[in-house]
């Protein structure tokens, strides 16, 4: 049954990793950025609230929540006893997003404009 079993890894954005974790090939994405989130290292400028921020990369696709762990490493099948390296990418939530936008739409000043005659 340890074929079952996946060993990943985490890379974050500066480079460095989180993990290896080993997982169920039944383990969902879902169930793998929530692992991610509780075990993000302190003291990074970008720090995931939850894990609806964080988005998982692997083969240059980005993994939908539902997805397995069997299923997002398919085209790993050769792979084996190796560990897989997934990408992580954090996003505000499309909510945060908004309000910085409408806190950005301060009354514009007229712009100096030129003319050359």
């Amino acid at each position: 049954m340890s074929s079952d079993l996946v060993d990943i890894k985490f890379r974050l954005y500066d480079g460095s990793d989180v993990g290896p974790f080993r997982y169920s090939s039944t383990s969902t994405v879902d169930m793998l950025k929530e692992r991610v989130v509780s075990d993000w290292p302190k003291g990074k400028t970008v720090i995931p609230k939850s894990a609806n921020e964080v988005k998982l990369i692997s083969s240059g696709k980005i993994l939908e929540n539902d997805k397995t762990v069997g299923q997002c490493r398919i085209p790993f099948g050769e792979l084996t006893g190796g560990v897989l390296v997934m990408h992580v990418v954090v996003q505000p939530s499309l909510a945060k997003m908004k309000t910085e936008k409408k806190i950005d739409k301060s009354p514009k000043k007229a712009a100096c404009s030129c003319s050359i005659l």
